[in-house]
Order: C-alpha cells, then sequence, then structure tokens
C-alpha cells in the first residue's frame, strides 16, 4: 500500500482527492491536513511515503512545507499539486526537494499514476512546464523583496509594509524600487503581479 498524505487548504479539494484516491487498491490516505503546519506534525505521526501538496495555503506555503518534509521524513516522496503551473513554482519545487509536480486540471488518471511513479523512485514532471522554466529563468528577487512585494500585493501603504515586516520606510522603499527594476515594471503593484504570475512569490 502507498500511504499519502494530502496538504490542501481548500477542504472541498482536499475532500474530493482524498475520496478519489481512496477508491485506488494500493493507495491509503493517511491523513489530511489544512496547513502546512499540520501537515508537518501529521506527517511525523503517520509516515507517509507520498505527500501530495498544494502551493499556497496559509502560514508556511507548500514549497517551504516540502523542504521541511524532506528534511524531516526523507522517506517521504512529495508530489507538488497546484492550480498554477508557472515556471517559477516549478523551480522552486525542485528545489526544494519535490519528486513530482502536477497542475489540479490534470486528469485522475495521471495524477494517480504520478504518485504511482513518484513512490516508485521516479521523477514526474509535465515537459512543457520544465522547458518553459528553463527559459524564464530563475527569480532575480532576493528573500525580503519577495516579503515586501507579497505585503504590497496586499495595498499596504509604505509604513504599513515597514510596520508588518519590522523595517525602516527607507528600507522598504529600496526594497520595492530593487523589485521593480529587477522584474521590468512600472510600479510596486505591476511589479507583484509579473512576479506572482511567474510564480516567485
Amino acid at each position: 500500500m502507498i500511504r499519502l498524505l494530502l496538504a490542501d487548504d481548500q477542504a472541498l479539494v482536499r475532500g474530493a482527492l482524498a475520496a478519489m484516491l481512496a477508491l485506488e487498491p494500493d493507495i491509503e490516505v493517511a491523513a489530511q491536513a489544512a496547513t502546512a503546519e499540520d501537515a508537518l506534525e501529521a506527517a511525523l505521526r503517520t509516515r507517509p511515503d507520498v505527500a501530495l501538496v498544494d502551493v499556497q495555503m496559509p502560514g508556511m506555503d507548500g514549497l517551504t512545507l516540502t523542504e521541511r518534509l524532506r528534511r524531516a521524513l526523507p522517506s517521504c516522496r512529495v508530489v507538488i499539486c497546484t492550480t498554477f503551473g508557472r515556471p517559477g513554482y516549478f523551480t522552486r519545487a525542485m528545489r526544494a526537494g519535490a519528486s513530482g509536480f502536477v497542475v489540479k486540471d490534470s486528469s485522475p488518471e495521471h495524477l494517480v499514476d504520478t504518485v504511482r511513479r513518484v513512490h516508485a523512485g521516479l521523477r514526474v514532471v509535465d515537459p512543457a512546464l520544465a522547458a518553459e522554466s528553463l527559459t524564464s529563468g530563475t527569480s532575480p528577487l532576493t528573500a525580503r523583496e519577495r516579503d515586501v512585494l507579497r505585503a504590497a500585493r496586499r495595498g499596504g501603504t509604505v509604513a504599513e509594509i515597514a510596520r508588518a515586516l519590522s523595517l525602516s520606510h527607507g528600507t522598504v522603499r529600496n526594497h520595492l524600487s530593487a523589485a521593480i527594476g529587477k522584474v521590468g515594471a512600472a510600479t510596486r503593484t505591476e511589479a507583484a503581479l509579473v512576479a506572482e504570475e511567474r510564480g516567485w512569490l
């Protein structure tokens, strides 16, 4: 049996995936979690063979969870299952140690096949997405620039961003200016949108 952990903050999606995968004779859904923190705790408790992880979750994201799962439980292989097939997400997922990357509009058969192949020790990725990630390049943003753009995406003022990130106003302005230049945008809102579209946030 392949023991599986599902981590997705959308209860309906998580429940549908669990119901579908539980129909397979060789797959057992060992645990489900709505947050990355709960998923990490559940993984240490149930020791799954494969974790199916969403990228965007409240708090810790799925890419950080992937990295922590691989460190804490090296025997657990991770498949990223996301709505957003973005080159930046793909690149970051592979760097974090994911063994597979599928988008949620894949067929059920493809998802099940991916889980089985990853469990068997293979790496399963979409060839078109892999090629696109090579041509689009890696993120030029530093970790702090990503933090500032994420905060700017929510529409906060410089003062609000500075307060939320415990930075000075000048530091926030410097990071915003650098990020805008690096992504080739005209405004911080545009920079956040471009970075998000490329999977860099």
